[in-house]
């Protein structure tokens, strides 16, 4: 179908008319929605527009409907239309309608409809007019309009509201879909490890909608499980006394002493085969208690299992009901569904160990928590009987908050594609309480899932609806939709990530400002303007007092919008940005979710090195730290041997492990490397302290293999390394001395400070105020500086400085 022309899409017309002997009702609006004629959104794969749901009924004899017409886009213009005819989208979310009823009697008529701003939009005018406007909001599907008399519903109209920013079958129905199947593995794979903790008590607000949901997910493992339990069910043996002729008993017991006791009648005296002597007489039984053990299946646990059936096949013959006296709602695939459920259920109640009695109380037993297809009824019963109490009604059929939807699947597709790959270690969505299952997914509520990575052990977690530990805004609070933290294993920070939902796209028509500087649909600039926000706002406060400092913390934040076009999207400025300053977006959709998955991949295997890069610093960062760290330029590392000594010497090369370097943005600002040789390994060769050091002209981040110079200790080929070159090696002319103490991995220090000392200690001196006590009691002689540990790079505090004699 040709798109309407550009200026029919701001025109009004008359798009619903119903006529009937007791009124007329019009609703007019704009027929068409402009983001969805420039998407091309709601077509079949030949360009026609997709069919729609529209229903007109009356449900009193005292109303009838004369004529129906409704607006054909392909016509242009209002046609005559009868039920179960073709009909085309026509009302879309976000956009306004006008209804009008006239009144053709003066009649005590009121409009209704479940949502209350809907319902109070449309008022009364006059004696003959009710009208108004209807705007849904970001609500859409199915959704009824009443008119009443006398509190009495006499007519129903049914419009299919669709989506103005995706497809409704392609998108729409793929979220919803997505949705439910998300909550329900999560919701399995935690009853799984948890569904004999739970208590037992049925819930009073389960839907028969939500039962019948949940039912289909777990009815062929429940009819499995029932068939497994067939195969050898639980059972106890039932002793059965029966009184026979004594000569038939073939074993008896001690219960015969009383039973004849009380039975005198049945002992016979005779003085041959008699054995019992009672007065002088010798006497026999001619009657006996024989036992026997049965089979009895009539247990606790079979009691349960037949209990928990028939309550299902309850359940479906309420629903079966129903569905019977709502002819709209009248699906024949569903009713062919319900009956052989039906079925399947009346052949289980007939099996042989199922003949039991009714259940008045129940415990849980081990059989009910171990059992094989016992424990598998048992779980099926915690998920149907208890319910999965969703709080944010995600599984409601009415209409939906499409914008409110679009965030939690978002966050549900993101831990879609990371369990793929990932290992999902905890997760506080699904909890169990008294009275159900509940899913804590909620726009007021917070959630965190945690994962591990197989190949390194590395965790990473992905929050919803708040920030982690530690993170906070020191002016406005700020709280994006979804963060992902990533802890590598060679870095002593948490790498972080803002991926925020946006339900809203700007289709980019041609001639507004949006069009002339990116020529095609993308997020709002808005939108953008608030990752900016988030990355700048949110910081990371270290230390306490007047030493606190903050950090930003985050070191990426983007939009997720929806899109379908990611090929194209590839050219647009937003993606492109993510590469330069690391804001940006990603289009975001059930068939739109590459782009998303590679940069997932691309964050979670960077380096630490890579990911400190993607973050944008502010302009004079390396000036500011020269300063501020007051020119803190000189890094101090330890020797092994002395023929490392002879081989950075002699190769002009310096290397030691990345794991070594606590801080890895200290790595912009050393300029110069010294050599610290121990007491221990180097007090042989006459020369202890330091006496070499050399400016650095490159460095890089390499395995310990690929550091050709010198080889490599055994297993340690593939750890990280940083290799300095250096330019020239520079002999001290004092050496700095060890003063009894030692370097244990690496020391930094400032160059100024370096010049000047003549122990190592000295090298810890950072404060103001310790650099100016030392300064004063450098110029009376030598000074002696106390640390809290005996090796200097290990030290926390200065304990004092003091002048020697």
């Amino acid at each position: 179908m040709d798109s309407p022309l550009t200026g029919s899409l701001n025109q009004s017309a008359e798009l619903l008319r119903i006529e009937t002997n007791l009124f007329n009702l019009y609703i007019q609006g704009k027929p068409y929605h402009p983001t969805v004629e420039s998407l091309q959104l709601h077509r079949r794969q030949d360009g026609e527009w997709m069919d729609t749901s529209l229903l007109v009924r009356s449900l009193s004899s005292k109303l009838q409907i004369e004529q129906i017409s409704i607006f054909s886009p392909e016509q242009g213009e209002l046609i005559p239309w009868q039920v179960g005819e073709r009909s085309w989208p026509l009302f879309f979310e976000t956009q306004s309608y006008e209804l009008v009823v006239e009144k053709k009697l003066t009649l005590a008529m009121t409009f209704h409809h479940d949502n209350a701003s809907v319902r109070q939009a449309i008022k009364p005018l006059g004696q003959t007019i009710l009208s108004g406007i209807l705007n849904f909001q970001n609500e859409v599907g199915l959704t009824d309009l009443e008119l009443r008399l006398s509190g009495e519903a006499i007519f129903q109209l049914q419009i299919e509201i669709f989506p103005s920013k995706m497809d409704y079958k392609q998108d729409y129905q793929m979220i919803l879909k997505d949705v439910n199947r998300q909550i329900y593995n999560l919701s399995f794979d935690f009853l799984r490890k948890t569904y004999h903790l739970t208590g037992l008590k049925e819930t009073k607000h389960q839907s028969l909608t939500e039962f019948f949901t949940i039912l289909q997910h777990v009815f062929d493992q429940l009819v499995q499980a029932v068939s497994r339990i067939e195969t050898s069910p639980n059972y106890r043996l039932e002793k059965e006394m029966r009184r026979v002729e004594a000569a038939r008993v073939k074993k008896t017991g001690k219960e015969n002493i009383a039973y004849l006791t009380k039975h005198p009648q049945f002992l016979r005296a005779d003085n041959k085969i008699g054995f019992i002597p009672i007065n002088g007489q010798t006497l026999y039984p001619s009657h006996a208690l024989e036992m026997k053990r049965r089979i009895q299946y009539d247990t606790l646990e079979n009691r349960f299992v037949r209990w928990v059936l028939e309550r299902i096949s309850s359940k479906l013959k309420e629903l079966k009901s129903r569905l019977s006296g709502k002819a709209r709602m009248q699906d024949p695939l569903l009713m062919k569904r319900i009956d052989s459920m039906q079925n399947q259920l009346l052949r289980l109640l007939k099996l042989d160990f199922l003949n039991v009695g009714g259940m008045k109380q129940l415990s849980i037993s081990l059989v009910l928590q171990m059992a094989p297809g016992y424990r598998d009824v048992y779980r099926n019963y915690l998920m149907l009987m208890k319910g999965l109490s969703i709080q944010s009604d995600l599984f409601r059929l009415s209409m939906k908050d499409l914008a409110q939807l679009y965030e939690y699947w978002c966050f549900l597709k993101i831990h879609d594609l990371l369990s793929r790959k990932y290992e999902l270690l905890k997760q506080d969505i699904i909890k169990v309480q008294r009275n159900g299952i509940f899913v804590t997914l909620d726009k007021s509520a917070k959630a965190k899932m945690v994962y591990r990575n197989p190949k390194n052990g590395e965790l990473f977690t992905l929050y919803y609806n708040a920030l982690p530990k530690g993170d906070k805004s020191e002016t406005l609070g700020q709280r994006p939709d979804n963060v992902l933290t990533l802890k590598k294993n060679e870095a002593a920070v948490e790498y972080k990530y803002i991926f925020d939902a946006k339900y809203r796209l700007n289709p980019a028509y041609e001639g507004t400002p949006y069009y002339d500087k990116y020529s095609q649909p993308g997020p709002e600039e808005d939108d953008i303007n608030t990752m900016h926000r988030y990355r700048d706002a949110i910081v990371y406060a270290d230390g306490e007092g007047q030493r606190r400092e903050y950090e930003r913390s985050m070191f990426g934040a983007y939009v997720l919008f929806p899109y379908h076009d990611e090929k194209q999207f590839r050219e647009h400025r937003f993606y492109k940005s993510i590469e330069l300053v690391n804001v940006g977006a990603f289009p975001f959709l059930p068939n739109s979710t590459r782009l998303m998955e590679a940069f997932l991949d691309e964050i979670i295997m960077d380096s630490p090195e890579k990911a400190y890069e993607r973050s944008t610093r502010p302009r004079g960062t390396k000036s500011y730290y020269q300063n501020k760290i007051a020119g803190k330029n000189v890094l101090v590392g330890s020797l092994r041997e002395p023929s490392q000594l002879e081989q950075a010497l002699e190769l002009r090369f310096y290397h030691m492990p990345l794991e070594n370097i606590s801080d890895h943005k200290i790595l912009t600002q050393i300029e110069y490397i010294a050599l610290y040789q121990s007491q221990g390994k180097f007090a042989s060769t006459g020369e202890t302290g330091i006496h070499w050091y050399g400016r650095i002209v490159d460095w890089k981040v390499l395995r310990r293999k690929e550091i050709t110079e010198r080889p490599a200790g055994k297993g340690s080929e593939e750890k990280l390394y940083v290799k300095f070159t250096i330019d020239q090696w520079i002999k001290r002319d004092q050496p700095i001395v060890s003063g009894g103490r030692g370097i244990y991995t690496a020391l930094y220090t400032s160059k100024y400070i370096f010049d000047r000392a003549a122990e190592i200690a000295e090298l810890k001196l950072e404060t103001e105020e310790d650099i100016i006590l030392w300064r004063e009691q450098r110029r009376t002689g030598s000074v002696k500086v106390e640390l809290d540990h005996e090796q200097v790079d290990l030290a926390k505090r200065v304990l004092g400085i003091r002048g020697m004699k």
